[in-house]
């Protein structure tokens, strides 16, 4: 029987000053101004047609993404959020986070988003090396990057979070170790440490730089994973590392299979429906200057069948480092623990994951290995 999980609202601000090439978002270069009032009006009535979702439940963390939502003002960021809290009530505890390139920033206007009800940022790093700096083709320096981080860690914030990037091109094993304690030198609350991955649809993809081999990819990894939790991160995720209660409370949301809308450019959202026992996946309207026109923001909406929600919740699932609860399939699926018996038991024949009365875990393979573990499903 499905049961209601928390809600989470994702928003996609879709501009940054220039594409990166390794970058496969929804993401649209900055040409002239943008247009700051008339995209969040277009949010704020987006969301309003998403309300019928809602289903009695207060939002339980927002997430600002794009794109560079720090290209819009923190008073368009401040209406915003003030009129998502006339719409759909905030959890006491919520945690709204937004994206910020540190080339995008006077960084007083770190304390300026804070005061507009951000709680937590996400800083684009990337690396502390000008070279990759360059190869990324990121607009901000090493020295801005450690600005950046210095200044949100003054302004306020309940956490702030670093991004970073190995197996980059050229990158050594020194280089990268590096970045990683520059980063933790900096003392962010939370770091997401993760390998760059060449994706289609990106200048990477048509001209593929030089990357690492998989030996060196290896070292750097396993080799970080002891550097990270010496200097007292947990890896709760395949890429996140947090300090003891500062893990990203939006993200483990997804990975539980919860609830959360997505609204602006290309958003996609997933709700259950509990009246009519359906889980639905939604995706807006992708290109700014459609979405800004359209009457219906929806550009499409399907149906997680029965058929396919097992596998959806462990394909989320299984990022996360924690014990999976029997009864948290159960209602975020609406299926007997029965129906994955069959997999469960290939998995624990390759040492894959445990389990007891209440409780499926991952070992340190099936750690290592997600697709083959998610494979014994299929």
């Amino acid at each position: 029987m499905l049961t209601l999980p928390p809600l989470s609202l994702y928003v996609h601000i879709p501009w940054c000053v220039q594409k990166c090439p390794y970058c496969d978002f929804n993401s649209h270069g900055q040409h002239g101004e943008l247009p700051q009032q008339a995209y969040i009006d277009a949010l704020i009535d987006d969301l309003k047609n998403d309300i019928q979702y809602v289903q009695g439940r207060k939002l339980h963390s927002i997430f600002i993404g794009g794109g560079t939502p720090s290209l819009f003002d923190a008073a368009q960021i401040e209406r915003l959020l003030t009129q998502v809290s006339l719409l759909i009530p905030f959890s006491e505890q919520i945690e709204i986070s937004m994206e910020a390139n540190p080339g995008t920033l006077e960084h007083d206007d770190f304390k300026a988003y804070y005061q507009a009800g951000v709680t937590r940022l996400s800083i684009g790093v990337q690396s502390f090396s000008s070279d990759k700096l360059n190869l990324l083709g990121r607009i901000h320096d090493k020295d801005e990057a450690k600005v950046a981080a210095q200044k949100a860690s003054e302004a306020g914030y309940d956490s702030f979070n670093l991004d970073l990037m190995h197996g980059l091109p050229n990158q050594s094993f020194d280089e990268a170790m590096a970045d990683i304690d520059t980063a933790a030198a900096l003392n962010p609350p939370h770091l997401s440490w993760y390998q760059l991955t060449i994706e289609q649809n990106t200048l990477f993809h048509s001209k593929p730089p030089q990357l690492p081999d998989d030996e060196a990819l290896w070292k750097i990894y396993e080799q970080g994973q002891k550097k990270l939790a010496g200097l007292g991160y947990e890896q709760y995720e395949i890429s996140a590392y947090a300090k003891p209660g500062y893990r990203c409370q939006h993200n483990i949301n997804y990975w539980q299979f919860g609830d959360y809308l997505g609204i602006g450019c290309g958003a996609h959202g997933k709700v259950t429906l509990l009246e009519s026992n359906k889980i639905i996946r939604t995706v807006k309207v992708k290109h700014p200057k459609g979405y800004l026109a359209a009457e219906n923001y929806t550009f499409d909406l399907t149906e997680v069948t029965e058929d396919e929600r097992a596998l959806e919740y462990l394909m989320n699932r299984f990022r996360l480092i924690s014990p999976i609860p029997k009864s948290e399939f159960e209602q975020r699926t609406g299926l007997s623990r029965t129906v994955i018996k069959e997999g469960i038991a290939k998995a624990k024949a390759k040492s894959l994951i445990t389990e007891n009365e209440e409780y499926w875990e991952l070992t340190s393979k099936g750690q290592m290995f997600v697709n083959e573990l998610l494979s014994q499903f299929c």
